[in-house]
């Protein structure tokens, strides 16, 4: 099968999350029988909106049971455990989940402050690490996850979804294929418009000081007076999230590196300002960014809470056709043929110009209208769908524990998606290009 044909094989019915409640696909799961011994015991520390996402796709794929969760608001942890099946242990200290010997491995989907001190604390307590992107909250605690990687000698998987998809792997396939190009500019953006896209989530009304977990929450971040708005809405502020960079840019630049095989950008230049959302954030509501990557090729990144308009996913532009990511689609766009430079040679003496268009050189790299197109289709598209995209990481993630390997996004690969963001925040802040230092693998200093 050549790639094209692999290319088209997988234009399937869509499946899924989507497609079917979590209860269901839980319950279908449930029937597959697996053996006690190859059963996987799973610790939850962080169980909000997407930490709950997370529980439902566990539900999905057999031989996986949640045994003990963990949050810092007891009304999240509660439903967490409804929604994992009702026998979780409910542990008032992330700390607690890593000393429990029945856990096997770990699910952090916390604020991104916490993500380097409980990864590498369970990595060293010998657990397995499912890690909600960004890997890191700043680059240099990259390091410090990658050597407790190395020493613990324990797999760990960054949760930015994409490279376990139908989509992003035929997509990789392509530019592998070199029907691209020479692959020059990538461009990729992420909008949105809406409160809860700017992450002014609801709060809970019984969420109070007894029911959240103040210090638990905070943990590493400076020490804040209680506020219900930095423990639900954590992600408009500085002290426990990135922002857009490290919310939206993380999938990106994660998209970027693995389709196009790259490790991260040599240098990064900014911009970016809260011009909507004054009263409510911290960090840019808008950024536009361009980074360069020592292959060769140009990428801009652009996002907004304040505006869905525009043309949006990844656009790989190569000097053959172009490929456009967006949803689950893929969508190719072959570059005309040849040249067409009629408007100049009609300059030149009649006789000359006919000598030109005569010449086979000529003809053999000039099309103008008037001749024939090669034989290229002007564009194409397929709907490529399957597996939801959460339950696959999550399978991505589980064969990496049971077979002792190393995922694709592994801590060194989350370490330079997670780098781009913090990059283009520390540029927007310093207001000046920031570089990549190769020989220390971090961002540099000056």
């Amino acid at each position: 099968m050549d790639r094209r044909d692999f290319i088209r094989s997988t234009v399937i019915a869509g499946a899924g999350l989507g497609a079917a409640s979590a209860d269901a696909l839980a319950s279908a799961a449930s029937q597959v029988a697996v053996a006690p011994s190859d059963r996987l015991r799973l610790g939850f520390i962080g169980t909000g909106a997407r930490g709950q996402q997370l529980i439902d796709a566990c539900r999905a794929l057999p031989g996986l049971d949640v045994v003990s969760i963990c949050d810092a608001y007891t009304g999240r942890a509660e439903r967490a455990r409804a929604r994992s099946g009702g026998t979780a242990a409910i542990l008032p200290d992330y700390r607690a989940v890593l000393d429990d010997r029945n856990v096997e491995a770990v699910f952090i989907a916390t604020p991104d402050h916490w993500h380097k001190t409980m990864a590498v604390a369970a990595l060293d307590a010998g657990k397995d690490v499912y890690l909600e992107k960004p890997m890191t909250y700043t680059a240099a605690e990259g390091l410090d996850v990658i050597a407790a990687v190395d020493r613990s000698r324990r797999v760990l998987q960054v949760g930015s979804q994409g490279p376990s998809t139908a989509q992003q792997r035929s997509a990789r396939e392509i530019v592998k294929s070199g029907r691209l190009g020479q692959i020059t500019l990538v461009r990729a953006a992420f909008n949105r418009n809406t409160p809860s896209g700017a992450w002014l989530y609801p709060i809970p009304p019984d969420a109070s000081e007894r029911t959240v977990d103040w210090a638990q929450f905070l943990g590493p971040a400076p020490k804040r007076p209680f506020s219900l708005e930095r423990f639900f809405r954590w992600r408009c502020y500085w002290d426990y999230s990135g922002g857009l960079a490290t919310d939206l840019f993380v999938h990106l630049a994660t998209t970027i590196h693995y389709v196009l095989d790259v490790q991260g950008p040599s240098q990064v230049v900014a911009a970016g300002a809260t011009h909507r959302w004054k009263d409510t954030h911290e960090v840019p509501d808008t950024i536009d960014a361009i980074l360069t990557y020592p292959q060769g090729f140009t990428v801009t990144l652009g996002c907004t809470l304040n505006s869905t308009g525009g043309d949006e996913g990844v656009h790989i532009h190569g000097t053959r056709g172009t490929l456009h990511l967006v949803g689950n689609e893929l969508r190719f766009s072959a570059e005309p043929a040849g040249d067409d430079n009629r408007w100049v040679v009609r300059s030149w003496p009649e006789a000359l110009e006919r000598g030109y268009y005569a010449d086979p050189k000529v003809q053999a790299i000039e099309t103008p209208s008037s001749h024939l197109q090669a034989a290229t289709p002007a564009g194409e598209r397929w709907a490529v769908s399957g597996e939801n995209e959460d339950v696959a990481h999550v399978r991505t993630f589980v064969e990496a524990v049971r077979s002792r390997s190393s995922p694709v996004e592994d801590a060194r690969f989350g370490h330079r998606a997670a780098s781009c963001a913090h990059m283009i925040n520390r540029s927007i802040r310093e207001g000046r290009i920031v570089k990549w230092d190769p020989d220390r693998n971090t961002v540099a200093t000056a």
